[in-house]
């Protein structure tokens, strides 16, 4: 925040006074970039978590809020002068959002000079944005009983609507909300246990474990049929992280495995919608993937991780590898210091990334043309000059590792300069697992091998209905519909299910 020298007090104190808290504010924004410095460039056990970093951010900007209102107060002047910058800056509120309009009119509609009637000239609008505390509501089910006065034994009433749980409070909606909440929002459900608390609901976070527990049973075909589905597609991405999983025998946690089955083909005008399955196995043998993908066929674009090759020699499944993997090999190499070797490998993969830039959201066909015309010639060149730079350097090194990887992988690297659906890395797919990252770091583990395959089921369809909700807002955008016309809110599309 900038001052003129007429804004400075002329007392010599208080002069001192804003001297000594702007040092002690610039200190700690220096102490903050030194941070966010470390964050980048920094050895990865001295990194501070991004959102940490974030916080102090957070926190420095609310002070200097803080002191820009406490002037604004004391000047009309200036705080009219800031009306035009927030409005530059705030943009325009969503228009599938709900208005409610308020008019703010005159008292007394007769002239203040002559009495007579005022007619209307037009009108200044302005928009807020407002919010409705989330509300809890009762639904209160009656079923009148009827009977005959002629026939005295008899009484007829509808039967009673099945619910989700027998004998539960909960309707699909309230159920669905909590899963969301813990998969997607990442609210332990002691934590949504207090929420409810602060309305005067009294729900013990065994209950809610409960409705999760009975909820991941019901969703179960539904998990299969989504699984079952990104199979009859031509190609599909795979990856697989860490799951965490308490295992009482010990004492301790095992690592189990969240296998991840993802399709997106909105990089080149694909049809099929995107969407992710995740499978839990409690290890990360080449068999999981196996039985995972049993009748896929077509293509599989995966890290360089070895369990999969036993998919391709079933000579169904064609694998291709990522880029991105190899890049950070080099890249890990070139941050470290001068290696001309890895910076040159890395110069002619970014002109890979280039052209990829350039033909992203076109056709296959036309993406199948421009690699053979402009990316061929870079990986033919660069096959040949890896195997020469080899040659030169010591076979226990780093960069030979790296050189190898890269050369043990060159047919799946270079798959997708004949088949335009293919992409040059599997980010798709490595995206669609940070949210299972992010609720790791909550919940920490699973509380045992059935706990993480709901875990893998719920997440499964979240994650998908969050996709088909980006997918829907592209597709508004580019079509200028209205927003609201095809965005979908995911608790009700797992309320929906839950309800089917």
């Amino acid at each position: 925040m900038t001052m003129t020298a007429d804004e400075l007090p002329d007392d010599l104190n208080a002069l001192k006074a804003m001297v000594l808290s702007r040092e002690a504010e610039n200190a700690r924004l220096r102490q903050i970039i030194k941070e966010l410095q470390r964050y980048r460039f920094g050895r990865r056990a001295e990194t501070l978590p991004e959102d940490q970093l974030l916080l102090g951010l957070e926190e420095a900007e609310q002070i200097e809020a803080a002191g820009l209102e406490e002037k604004e107060q004391g000047s009309t002047a200036l705080r009219q002068a800031q009306v035009p910058k927030r409005r530059t800056n705030r943009g325009s509120l969503p228009a599938h959002l709900p208005r409610v309009e308020i008019v703010v009119d005159i008292d007394d509609h007769a002239c203040p000079c002559c009495r007579n009637d005022l007619h209307r000239i037009g009108e200044d609008v302005s928009e807020k944005l407002d919010l409705v505390p989330a509300q809890f509501r009762v639904l209160v089910l009656r079923r009148p009983k009827y009977a005959c006065r002629a026939c005295e034994e008899v009484v007829v009433q509808a039967p009673a609507p099945a619910r989700l749980i027998e004998g539960g409070i909960p309707t699909e909606a309230t159920v669905a909300q909590v899963l969301v909440s813990k998969y997607a929002d990442h609210l332990p459900l002691y934590r949504q246990a207090q929420i409810y608390k602060r309305q005067g609901i009294d729900l013990d976070r065994s209950t809610l474990a409960d409705w999760v527990g009975r909820a991941a049973w019901h969703l179960r075909p539904v998990h299969q049929r989504l699984l079952d589905h990104l199979k009859s597609s031509s190609k599909l991405f795979a990856d697989e992280t860490t799951a965490p999983v308490l295992d009482p025998g010990r004492g301790k946690t095992k690592t189990g495995q969240l296998w991840a089955y993802a399709r997106d083909d909105r990089s080149w005008q694909g049809e099929n919608p995107p969407g992710v399955a995740y499978v839990y196995a409690p290890d990360r043998k080449g068999e999981r993937p196996m039985a995972h993908l049993d009748g896929f066929v077509g293509i599989l674009q995966v890290d360089g991780y070895s369990g999969y090759r036993p998919l391709a020699a079933k000579n169904t499944v064609s694998l291709a590898f990522c880029w991105s993997h190899v890049r950070r090999r080099f890249y890990e190499l070139a941050a470290a210091g001068p290696a001309p070797i890895a910076s040159e490998a890395l110069r002619r993969i970014a002109e890979l990334y280039r052209i990829e830039e350039e033909i992203r959201g076109r056709t296959h066909e036309e993406r199948r043309v421009a690699r053979q015309e402009k990316s061929r010639p870079i990986t033919d060149s660069l096959a040949p000059w890896l195997r020469e730079q080899l040659g030169y350097i010591s076979q226990k090194t780093k960069l030979a590792e790296a050189i190898r990887y890269a050369l043990s992988r060159w047919d799946g690297l270079t798959r997708c300069i004949d088949d335009g659906r293919i992409e040059i890395d599997s980010n798709v797919v490595e995206r669609s697992i940070r949210p299972i990252a992010l609720n790791r770091k909550n919940a920490l583990f699973a509380g045992s091998d059935a706990g993480a395959e709901h875990w893998a089921t719920i997440a499964s369809l979240i994650e998908t209905a969050l996709c088909r909700e980006r997918h829907k807002a592209a597709y508004a955008d580019r079509r200028t519909m209205p927003i609201n016309q095809l965005f979908s809110n995911v608790s009700g599309t797992i309320g929906v299910a839950l309800s089917a």
